[in-house]
């Protein structure tokens, strides 16, 4: 009895815990967009002084490895990603236009699809079957039992 009072009192509870909740008002909204700008400007402080850091330390290093005999390379530039480029939509088609004739593998820039085998021949192994690990037995012949 007891159990079935429990399953009912969670049952509700789950019921509540999935209700929807408002829409925040334009008040709420603006203090959150106000808050995730704060906090945007802030994680970018926090990057800027973090590189400075690692800059004031990679210096360090760099002038005492050579009073320390620690083999110096050069530094690795680093190039920011660039951004990615805006797509543009696919226009719609006319109605009267023709479909676009099929391109030929060499004017498209992309590698010609695998061809079949030609009759009577069989077709070649498609990549190397990798060696089975040390220790083990090799797997039998299809329809071969043992």
């Amino acid at each position: 009895m007891r159990s079935r009072i429990w399953t009912l009192i969670f049952a509700v509870a789950a019921g509540a815990a999935q209700a929807a909740l408002p829409p925040p008002t334009p008040a709420e909204a603006a203090a959150q967009a106000a808050k995730k700008a704060a906090a945007d400007a802030q994680a970018a402080q926090d990057k800027q002084a973090l590189l400075a850091t690692m800059d004031t330390l990679a210096a360090r290093w760099r002038s005492r490895a050579a009073a320390n005999g620690w083999p110096l390379h050069a530094p690795t530039p680093v190039v920011t990603a660039a951004a990615p480029p805006a797509t543009v939509p696919p226009q719609p088609a006319a109605p009267n236009a023709k479909a676009p004739a099929a391109q030929s593998p060499a004017s498209n820039g992309k590698a010609p699809a695998a061809q079949p085998a030609p009759a009577g021949k069989a077709p070649a192994a498609s990549a190397p079957q990798p060696a089975a690990p040390a220790g083990t037995t090799p797997a039998s012949a299809p329809g071969k039992q043992s």
